[in-house]
C-alpha cells in the first residue's frame, strides 16, 4: 500500500507541474518557440542524464543477470503492445502509434524512482532504447504508410541522443569508472530537470487544445483503453512468468508499460502531415487517465506478486 500511495502522490506532484506549464503558455510567459527549446532540453540533456544515472550501479552478477532479462522481458513486452496496438487500430494510424508506445521516459521514470529507487531506471534502459527505436521505424512506417525499411537511416539512430547515453551507461556500468565530483553533481542536477520539463510540455499541449472536443471525442478512449487498461493487463500476466526475487525489474517494466502515450506520437504526427490536434489529444486524455490507472494496476501487481 505504501508504494500505492507513493506513485498516488507523485503522480498528482507531476499532475500540478502541468498545471503550471498550462498557465504559464496560458499567460503568454512560455510560446510555442519556448516550449520547443523545453523539448530539446528533455531530448539531449534531461532524458540522457537519467539513462546514464540508471547504469551507475555496482556491478554485480545480480545485474548482469538483470540485464539480460530486462531486456529481453523488455523486447517481448514492445512487441505485445506493437501487435495488440496494430490489430485493435489497423486504419487508425496515430492511434495505433499511441496505443504501441508508451512514456516511460518521461513519465515512467520519476515514478520508477520516487517508488521503487534510482536504481529502476537500470531495468528499463533496454525498454526505452526498443521502444525509440520501434518509434523510429515501426512507429514512422506506419505514420506515412511505407515500408519500415524505407527511410530508416541507421547512423541517425546511432547518433540518437538515448543511444549516446546508453553507450555511456553501459561503459560506466561495466568499466565501474567513477566520475569527478563536479561532473556527477552537473548530471544528477541536468537529471533532475526531467520530470518538470517534461510535465510543463504536456500542459503546454493542454493549453493548445479545446477540452470540450477532447471529453466527446470517443476514438480517445478507446485509445486511451489499450494504452491504460488492456496493454499493461497483459503485460502484468507476462511478467508473472518471471522469478519472484525479481520484483523491483518486473515493478519498473510493468510501469513502463502502463505510461500513458508517448508525446513522440505528435511530434510524428506533425512531421509526417497527419492529424497533429488529435494525436496531442491522446497524449492529453492518457496522461490525465492515467492518474487512476496505474496505481490500479500496481495494486493488482502486489497482490499477485
Amino acid at each position: 500500500m505504501d508504494v500505492i500511495l507513493i506513485l498516488v502522490r507523485q503522480i498528482l506532484q507531476m499532475f500540478v507541474l502541468a498545471g503550471l506549464g498550462f498557465l504559464l503558455f496560458r499567460g503568454r510567459k512560455i510560446t510555442l518557440e519556448g516550449s520547443r527549446g523545453l523539448g530539446n532540453i528533455l531530448i539531449y540533456l534531461a532524458l540522457p542524464a537519467v539513462i546514464i544515472n540508471g547504469f551507475r550501479v555496482e556491478r554485480t552478477t545480480e545485474h548482469m543477470l538483470g540485464m539480460l532479462y530486462s531486456g529481453a522481458a523488455a523486447a517481448v513486452l514492445l512487441l505485445l503492445s506493437i501487435l495488440v496496438s496494430r490489430i485493435i487500430f489497423r486504419k487508425d494510424a496515430i492511434a495505433s502509434f499511441a496505443g504501441a508506445f508508451s512514456n516511460p521516459g518521461f513519465f515512467g521514470v520519476p515514478l520508477m524512482i520516487a517508488s521503487i529507487g534510482q536504481g529502476a531506471v537500470f531495468y528499463v534502459a533496454c525498454f526505452i532504447a526498443f521502444l525509440n527505436v520501434g518509434q523510429w521505424t515501426y512507429g514512422v512506417s506506419i505514420m506515412n504508410g511505407q515500408p519500415v525499411r524505407q527511410g530508416f537511416e541507421p547512423k541517425k539512430l546511432i547518433q540518437a541522443p538515448f543511444v549516446i547515453a546508453i553507450i555511456i551507461g553501459l561503459i560506466l556500468f561495466f568499466t565501474q569508472l567513477k566520475l569527478p565530483a563536479l561532473i556527477d553533481g552537473c548530471l544528477t542536477t541536468v537529471a533532475s530537470l526531467n520530470t518538470p520539463l517534461a510535465m510543463f510540455t504536456v500542459g503546454v499541449y493542454l493549453a493548445q487544445i479545446d477540452i470540450r472536443d477532447l471529453i466527446r471525442r470517443k476514438a480517445l478512449y478507446a485509445v486511451a483503453g489499450t494504452r491504460l487498461l488492456l496493454i499493461p493487463a497483459l503485460s502484468l500476466v507476462l511478467l508473472c512468468l518471471l522469478p519472484a526475487e525479481m520484483h523491483d525489474m518486473k515493478l519498473a517494466l510493468l510501469l513502463a508499460c502502463s505510461c500513458p502515450v508517448g508525446v513522440n506520437v505528435a511530434v510524428y504526427a506533425q512531421l509526417h502531415g497527419k492529424d497533429y490536434g488529435y494525436a496531442v489529444e491522446t497524449v492529453i486524455l492518457s496522461t490525465a487517465l492515467s492518474l487512476l490507472s496505474i496505481p490500479c494496476i500496481v495494486w493488482i501487481a502486489s497482490r499477485l506478486w
